[in-house]
């Protein structure tokens, strides 16, 4: 299917490696030009000489902390006019309820609210100028189904779904489109992480505490960013222009719900 964005300019966060680079992979291959970032220069601009060489597409780097007001500051500056956005970053780290203080919920909310919130409010206004543009914010499973150990994700991501709600049906009539998509377990650093804590605390191996996993999930596996990406770039296509405000599952059919 051809995403009719060929040419567009996109920005996608946290784009090194895992769901974010799955994300500019499936877009770059849609002909659209890319503002990559992460932390780890070298290895951002690895991947973003390779997508130049795969795809033709131009590609600017911006390694930074984007949870910093000044790596905000130079991710805004070189991302401005861009058309389309794709909000991402590691989540913080599981626990116990009474694990948590004031400043793990603070840095928890600057990572995973308030920084998609920044972005959006600098580069909405040039969407809306034009009259098109998408955002895609990558949440997690846990806005419909908590994870009890990942209370603090489940409270900042939650947070940003309930502003995404309101703000996604304000900019809807200037044809800018804000969707969420949310991650089940996928084969990523984030879940080697995961799954290395639970082989920990159970005196498994990885691989076993991966298959534990896995034979809850409905699909029996599971994703990969390429599966991801495919979702990400199809809402940020010409065909997703009357999808707004929604949260999508990618999980397998991990999380048990209705509707």
């Amino acid at each position: 299917m051809d995403l009719g964005i060929r040419g567009k300019r996109a920005l996608i966060c946290a784009s090194s490696k895992g769901l974010g680079l799955g994300c500019a992979e499936a877009l770059a291959a849609a002909g659209v030009d890319l503002v990559m970032n992460a932390r780890g220069a070298e290895a951002l601009e690895a991947e973003a000489m390779r997508l130049r060489s795969e795809h033709g597409v131009g590609v600017q780097i911006v390694a930074c902390d984007v949870t910093s007001p000044g790596g905000q500051a130079q991710v805004i500056d070189a991302a401005q006019g861009v058309d389309i956005l794709v909000t991402n970053a590691g989540g913080p780290p599981p626990g116990l309820w009474s694990d948590w203080d004031r400043e793990d919920f603070i840095k928890a909310l600057d990572g995973n609210m308030l920084t998609p919130i920044a972005f959006m409010k600098a580069l909405l206004p040039g969407m809306m100028d034009k009259g098109w543009g998408r955002v895609v914010n990558i949440t997690s499973q846990s806005v419909r189904a908590p994870i009890a150990v990942l209370g603090l994700s489940n409270a900042a991501r939650t947070g940003l779904t309930g502003y995404v709600a309101g703000t996604a049906r304000q900019v809807a009539p200037s044809g800018v489109t804000i969707n969420n998509l949310l991650p089940g377990i996928h084969a990523t650093d984030r879940a080697d992480a995961l799954d290395g804590g639970v082989a920990a605390q159970k005196g498994v191996s990885i691989d076993e505490a991966r298959a534990e996993r896995a034979a809850t999930i409905p699909a029996r596996r599971y994703g990969t960013r390429d599966e991801f990406g495919a979702a990400c770039a199809f809402l940020c296509s010409q065909h997703a222009g009357f999808i707004v405000g929604q949260n999508i599952l990618l999980d397998g059919g991990a999380t048990n719900l209705t509707m």
